[in-house]
């Protein structure tokens, strides 16, 4: 069985092989999608592919949609050449229950993958067109939120940017600039109004994504490269609406064993790759039960039946009430707290330190103790109900090959949310920071795990991180026998408001990180017990 249009014609052999199928007519489905796009999704990988996709085929199994998405890819193109192409654009979607059964499924709902490449003379006549058609309804990203950054750490414009900045709307690279830039053939083709949505694990990705477009735009409108009708288009949300929205689904990389499982069932071609630029992705993808996207609904020029798919569409304060509750409190900080410590404590898969004592009382000391007290109820999803499903299903299931090494991965861009928001809840409450210990706990084992050593002292591989360069620049004299090797680094960075979102010194928190970094410098088996010291948590 191959994992193309053709190879669907068997169903049989589908069936037998217990992989359910699309229910919708392909060939319609192309046909409308070429004729009259609906929705256009800017990042083709693998949270995308399983489970945003996965929305639209269950509308088009339905009857309640007629077109599929186009994938535009802004970063790794080559996942276009070497997993939509050769595929047809199909998914394999397998999804990984704690009792160790699967579900699989063919994800046929992506139209088309393209190139998001100016330089790529077909595929960007693609993406204007599909943008100057008044059909387009909804744009939607998961480029990670780094990808919406137009200035670097130091407040300057980021080299690529910059570049985008002086060039124009003319050949963009930016993701920021490329929807921009598409955003003016809109403009130019009628202005439509459209909603430009993020669908990225972020906070207030609506505002941030908004902040990267208008902010490329205001860079063009200072050059005289736009009109200033095209950037109040832009601003007047009436016509350029950017919705917030929260995302919650554990999408781990392909796995071996899955690749080995799909194999046996006779599904042809389906090994995991790695590209030139590092991204691990294979014809299928594997992923938790879990999911939850909770969209503002506030789409200007209409939308697909996303309620009918399961997913929230509600009011901002909503949104942002629960991604406030899952990103500073239910389950990103546990994660980040769980990837740096067992990246030093020698683990390869999250689910084995769910059997680790002092890893889970780390994380429940951060997400019962200190986090629910000033997390907010978003009234659709219980914070507690929630936290409980991170902690008792979600993170110790051992069919889900997730990694600490991944999870690790640019920490500097998640710390100021998923730390740094909590503690401003503290600060604005009145509440005592500087009485909390799992959370400096948390920050200290991340400063401690970018030296690069694991708890044994031995070289260990950090992950990658945009800050990752400057941040072992200032913390190059530590040293792992030597408690104050690392006291000058500190002071420059306990009071950095970009790395933590609030001045650690200035609300009483600095000396806890300090002496808990200092704590695992003793020697080898120091970071065990610096854990072994906080005290047990209490549902």
């Amino acid at each position: 069985m191959k994992l193309t249009y053709q190879g669907l014609q068997d169903r049989q052999a589908w069936a037998q092989a217990g992989i359910r199928l699309p229910q919708q007519d392909i060939p319609a489905m192309l046909r409308e999608t070429e004729e009259h796009p609906v929705w256009l999704h800017f990042g083709a990988g693998n949270i995308f592919r399983i489970f945003i996709a996965s929305l639209q085929q269950k509308l088009l199994d339905e009857g309640l949609a007629k077109a599929g998405i186009v994938a535009a890819e802004t970063f790794d193109m080559e996942i276009i050449d070497r997993i939509y192409r050769p595929y047809d654009s199909l998914t394999l979607g397998v999804t990984l229950h704690g009792d160790g059964s699967t579900d699989k499924a063919v994800i046929a709902s992506i139209a088309k993958g393209v190139k998001a490449d100016s330089g790529d003379a077909e595929a960007w006549e693609t993406l204007k067109k599909i943008f100057r058609n008044p059909s387009l309804q909804m744009v939607s990203y998961t480029i990670t939120e780094k990808g919406y950054a137009l200035y670097g750490m130091d407040g300057n414009l980021l080299p690529l940017a910059a570049e985008d900045a002086k060039r124009g709307p003319s050949g963009p690279r930016h993701a920021m600039a490329v929807t921009a830039s598409l955003l003016l053939e809109r403009f130019n083709a009628g202005g439509t109004p459209i909603a430009v949505v993020s669908m990225d694990n972020c906070s207030h990705n609506g505002e941030k994504l908004k902040a990267g477009v208008v902010g490329m735009a205001e860079k063009w409108l200072e050059k005289g490269l736009v009109s200033a009708a095209f950037l109040d288009w832009l601003k007047d949300e009436e016509k350029v609406s950017f919705p917030w929205s929260m995302i919650d689904k554990i999408t781990p990389r392909p796995h071996p064993d899955i690749a080995a499982q799909v194999a046996a069932l006779g599904v042809e071609d389906t090994e995991p790759i790695v590209t030139g630029r590092g991204t691990y992705i294979a014809p299928f993808v594997n992923a938790e039960e879990a999911q939850y996207l909770v969209v503002e609904d506030r789409f200007p020029n209409g939308r697909p039946a996303l309620e009918k798919a399961g997913v929230y569409m509600t009011d901002r304060n909503t949104v942002n009430d629960t991604e406030r509750m899952k990103v500073t409190t239910c389950l990103n900080p546990l994660h980040t707290a769980l990837a740096v410590y067992g990246c030093m404590l020698g683990y390869t898969r999250i689910c084995d330190e769910m059997h680790d004592e002092d890893l889970v009382n780390l994380i429940r000391n951060i997400g019962y103790v200190e986090g629910l007290p000033v997390v907010t109820d978003p009234g659709i999803i219980s914070p507690r109900a929630f936290i409980d499903e991170v902690v008792n299903r979600r993170l110790p299931n051992p069919f889900m090959p997730d990694t600490p090494q991944r999870i690790a991965t640019d920490t500097s861009q998640k710390v100021p949310v998923r730390f740094g928001e909590t503690l401003k809840s503290y600060v604005a409450l009145n509440m005592h920071p500087e009485k909390l210990q799992a959370i400096p706990m948390a920050l200290a084992g991340w400063l401690r795990y970018l030296i690069g050593l694991d708890d044994k002292g031995e070289k260990m591989e950090v992950s990658s991180d945009p800050m990752l360069k400057t941040l072992q620049e200032t913390l190059k004299d530590v040293r792992l026998g030597d408690r104050h090797s690392g006291d000058r680094a500190l002071d420059e960075l306990l009071s950095n408001t970009n790395l933590f979102a609030v001045d650690l010194k200035a609300i009483g928190l600095a000396d806890r990180v300090a002496e808990d970094f200092r704590s695992m410098l003793e020697g080898p088996g120091s970071v065990r017990k610096l854990l072994k010291t906080l005290k047990r948590a209490e549902d």
